[in-house]
């Protein structure tokens, strides 16, 4: 796994460096060297696995839709790659407990919390990520991605043009909660943790989650 996924990741290095117009990383720095990891990017391209891993500074695995792993061939890449398929259409528990081993084995896990591309702008953000970073103790790592909405079809990861740049937030963690938490807990911290991916965009990348980090979200986390 670890030969191919080096590959890939000098691959695109060089593609970028290539074929697009920008390829910037900001806050490389911010990337924790070890340890137990969640990284929270938005969510613009089937493109945008391959910029986050080609960003960071350590291998990555991630959580992709079942649906991509269909074909014999796309499932061989990408479990070799380092993913696991996840079902968006139901409660998968088979792909929660994959998680939390990765996380279990203080690896890296990449996951988009809008859960699926968004269109516009940065989308609401779904409860699993917050739901797993409480029950493995995880911290958090935002990233927020631009240039990549044109990129389209998975393919393109082959062509990767314009301006594509990455930004690299600090990691943060979220406030322990006892016992199992409640919807409106997990609501403010899912809030907490879209805020901080949309710091690091645009604004016109900010979709619903317009206005700085702690608008709203961690001032109501005071309350938890």
């Amino acid at each position: 796994m670890r030969l191919l996924y080096r590959g890939c990741i000098g691959l695109e290095n060089l593609l970028l460096r290539l074929m697009a117009r920008e390829w910037a990383v900001e806050g490389r720095d911010n990337v924790p060297a070890k340890g137990r990891l969640i990284v929270v990017p938005n969510h613009l391209s089937y493109a945008d696995p391959s910029m986050v891993a080609t960003a960071l500074t350590r291998p990555v695995r991630f959580l992709a839709k079942d649906t991509l792993f269909e074909h014999p061939v796309s499932r061989w890449f990408l479990t070799t790659y380092g993913a696991f398929p996840l079902n968006r259409d139901s409660i998968d528990v088979r792909a929660y407990r994959w998680a939390r081993s990765v996380l279990e084995s203080d690896e890296a896990l990449v996951l988009f919390p809008e859960g699926t591309r968004g269109v516009g702008g940065l989308g609401p953000g779904q409860p699993g990520v917050a739901r797993l970073a409480l029950a493995t103790g995880s911290p958090l790592l935002p990233v927020g991605v631009t240039g990549t909405a044109h990129l389209g079809p998975w393919w393109r990861v082959l062509c990767p043009t314009g301006r594509i740049r990455v930004r690299i937030g600090e990691p943060f963690c979220l406030p322990s909660v006892e016992g199992p938490p409640d919807k409106r807990t997990v609501t403010l911290l899912t809030e907490e943790i879209m805020r901080r991916i949309a710091d690091l965009l645009p604004d016109s990348y900010r979709g619903v989650y317009e206005g700085p980090a702690g608008d709203g979200g961690a001032e109501a986390l005071r309350e938890v």
